[in-house]
């Protein structure tokens, strides 16, 4: 009786690995095929979305420095879906998000839609070298 609870132990020990290295093999995927940010980028994305532009620039907003991200997204799937983005600047402790799409009735992107949303942090005069992208779907 003892080695059966002790197998059965080791059964669920060995289906937690392998979950947690499939979560890890999916959070570290989703990346857009080429991004003009010159830094260190972790990306957490859910497969219900193609990222189609991630870019950084330096510029103004509201008359006020600030670092600017491009996102652009597309919904691959076959039903109407609302993300929902997070930018980490990990060296700076900073954070911004963004809802897409913002508004509507329903607020959801149809499928194979595609949209672009600038992501703004004022008061910033350089570049981020560590970044933690996050996009998830959420309910509309």
């Amino acid at each position: 009786m003892k080695q059966m609870k002790n197998a059965f132990m080791i059964a669920v020990l060995v289906l937690c690995l392998v979950g947690a290295f499939s979560l890890e093999g999916w959070a570290g995927g989703g990346a857009p095929e080429k991004t003009n940010c010159d830094a260190d980028i972790t990306w957490e994305v859910v497969p219900e979305v193609k990222l189609t532009q991630f870019d950084c620039a330096l510029g103004k907003h509201g008359g006020q420095p600030a670092l600017t991200f491009t996102v652009g997204l597309e919904n691959p799937t076959d039903k109407p879906l609302r993300y929902r983005i997070n930018i980490f600047l990990e060296d700076m402790d900073k954070a911004a998000g963004h809802l897409v799409p913002r508004k509507g009735k329903p607020p959801e992107l149809a499928p194979g839609e595609a949209a672009t949303v600038k992501i703004p942090f004022i008061g910033l005069d350089k570049e981020s070298q560590k970044i933690l992208v996050i996009v998830k779907t959420i309910s509309s």
